[in-house]
């Protein structure tokens, strides 16, 4: 009996023990993290300037795609980092349902984001629009990205997660005022440093349960343009720059994704540059403002105490239809199509990611992460999907390049804003 007894206490204890480790495994988070190359091997065309025509003469500092993998239970979600300008073109539908269709995931899972640099090559499988080393070189990447998932996903392991948030003037806002011969006020594309723009660098810290840091992301709202259309050499510009001094600084083992935030209407403090210049000593502009940009993400990594999330995965993933406007003009008509816009929102724990298919000009993104229910909200733009410019109701009145090149009429802005902090609370 006495026997009986503790081999039956034996076995409760064990279940009570196998159940706790079980709802560990279940409860704990997961992540998992890649980087691949992506420069091109053959001579490009590059995107961002519709005058830029020739391919590409060199390179200056290498592309990759990073990826960032979370799970807990049986939600994930992957943002995938890609040191391109945006996946124009429908090449975005494409390269999404061949990695949802490869790993079994929902569209909600996936975001897609690309940095925006416009010294990248240019993104098509169109073979009558795109040169022909375009188009070999799409074909390549999205089997790259696939690649880069797969490891992600092979690599989860236990984490730990904390955020913060800095401040960097590395961005400005761009809709400069003057004036022409009759004194008349024009808008164009310059430095206005006393317009709006979202100055927070948003920082994701994750750590192993050993404390070591594996990886770091995080967003900055800014155009990738330090360098212009005179210049022919491939580079990440900015963004991409960024990324490669985080992960010097940190070591080969860390991975540091970068996403290009609410950045419509914010260049680099240097813009359109032709090239790198190194005369004299010069440190060249896109070096100097990747730099220090890639230095306040460390500034704020190193405040950040990582602790396991408050709260589960989960995710929303929305096709919006918004107001259209043609091309080119102010105005709109009561019969004119609207235009579709994804948005993805996501969660961990107590931070959240808004994926916008657009680029999104600053208020908008301001106005987001003021009325975002989450702690900290991270802005991700040119994110499963590329609807051109969406730009908010007052700025119809001066109008400008990013108002007139938009697809999308002036109450557009609103109803995304409000969309996407609807989906926010219900995550």
């Amino acid at each position: 009996m006495k026997t009986l007894i503790i081999r039956n206490t034996l076995i409760l204890l064990f279940m009570v023990f196998s159940s706790t480790v079980l709802m560990a495994q279940e409860t704990s988070l997961l992540g998992g993290f890649a980087r691949i190359n992506i420069t091109p091997d053959k001579r490009v065309t590059l995107s961002g300037y519709a005058n830029r025509k020739d391919l590409s003469t060199g390179i200056h500092d290498s592309l990759s795609a990073r990826v960032a993998a979370f799970q807990s239970k049986s939600d994930k979600i992957i943002l995938v980092s890609t040191d391109v300008i945006g996946f124009y073109s429908g090449t975005d539908e494409i390269i999404r349902d061949a990695i949802l269709k490869q790993f079994n995931l929902q569209p909600q899972q996936l975001f897609l984001a690309a940095i925006h640099t416009h010294a990248g090559p240019s993104i098509i499988l169109d073979k009558k629009r795109g040169h022909a080393n375009n188009v070999e070189y799409t074909q390549t990447l999205q089997q790259k990205l696939i690649t880069a998932i797969g490891q992600a996903l092979d690599n989860l392991q236990p984490i730990s997660v904390g955020a913060g948030n800095g401040s960097s003037p590395v961005g400005v806002n761009r809709r400069e005022v003057y004036y022409d011969e009759a004194g008349n006020p024009r808008l164009w594309i310059g430095r206005n440093p006393d317009g709006v723009h979202d100055k927070q660098v948003s920082v994701l810290k994750i750590t192993a349960h050993d404390d070591k840091l594996l990886a770091v992301l995080w967003e900055y709202a800014t155009h990738s343009t330090s360098l212009g259309w005179e210049n022919y050499t491939i580079s990440g510009d900015v963004h991409g720059l960024a990324e490669q001094f985080i992960e010097r600084y940190l070591g080969a083992g860390v991975f540091a994704p970068g996403f290009a935030g609410a950045s419509g209407d914010i260049d680099p403090w240097y813009r359109v540059l032709p090239g790198f210049e190194t005369k004299n000593g010069w440190v060249p502009e896109p070096v100097l403002l990747g730099t220090m940009l890639g230095e306040e993400v460390v500034h704020v990594l190193r405040k950040i105490e990582a602790t396991s999330p408050s709260g589960p995965i989960r995710s929303i993933y929305k096709t919006i239809e918004l107001p259209g406007k043609p091309g080119g003009e102010i105005k709109t008509t009561m019969d004119h199509p609207k235009v579709p816009l994804n948005i993805t929102v996501g969660r961990l724990g107590d931070v959240a990611f808004v994926g916008l298919g657009a680029e999104v000009l600053s208020d908008i993104g301001l106005a987001i992460k003021a009325a975002s229910p989450f702690k900290h909200t991270f802005i991700i733009t040119h994110c499963n999907g590329t609807a051109d410019y969406i730009a908010p109701q007052h700025l119809y009145v001066e109008g400008g390049y990013e108002v007139e090149s938009s697809p999308f009429a002036s109450t557009a802005a609103d109803m995304l804003a409000k969309e996407v902090v609807q989906l926010l609370h219900k995550l």
